[in-house]
């Protein structure tokens, strides 16, 4: 198994979902950001997490990575949300985002706004005030999800 796939494993044993796992350089410290959101939603909106399951998923993914470190070097465990407004590069997070609000820069049609209907295979459906619009997962050059304040 991938240090991934064990991570998610203990995500989905606490009942939430994968959203992204990464590698990322800050302020001169390498950080494995662990990203994860709720399986749950209410009146229509994915359901939050609450900080002492962020700390309690940081105690059990921590010992995953004493056997499989994500790097050689020093670098910090850091697990929480990917927060409301996210970019999106894989399928499996346009699929974790249907019914919120999408920005897409598509390579074919450019600059795109709207609300994500449905992924189906490699197409992504986006409802925007001219409709409904259709994309290729591969012609995305750029998305990220937002909320209207």
């Amino acid at each position: 198994m991938s240090l991934e796939k064990d991570v998610a494993a203990v995500v989905e044993s606490m009942g939430y979902l994968l959203y992204d796992a990464s590698i990322v350089s800050e302020s001169g410290q390498t950080i494995y950001r662990v990203s994860v959101i709720s399986n749950e939603f209410e009146d229509g909106k994915r359901k939050g997490i609450g900080l002492d399951t962020f700390v309690e998923l940081t105690h059990l993914i921590s010992p995953i990575l004493d056997v499989t470190p994500p790097v050689s070097g020093e670098y910090r465990l850091e697990v929480g949300s990917p927060g409301i407004e996210r970019k999106l590069t894989k399928l499996e997070h346009y699929k974790n985002s249907l019914g919120e609000n999408v920005k897409i820069n598509s390579i074919s049609k450019g600059k795109i706004n709207g609300k994500l209907l449905d992924v189906n295979d490699s197409t992504i459906v986006v409802e925007t005030e001219d409709g409904k619009e259709e994309f290729d997962f591969n012609d995305i050059s750029k998305a990220k999800t937002y909320f209207e304040w």
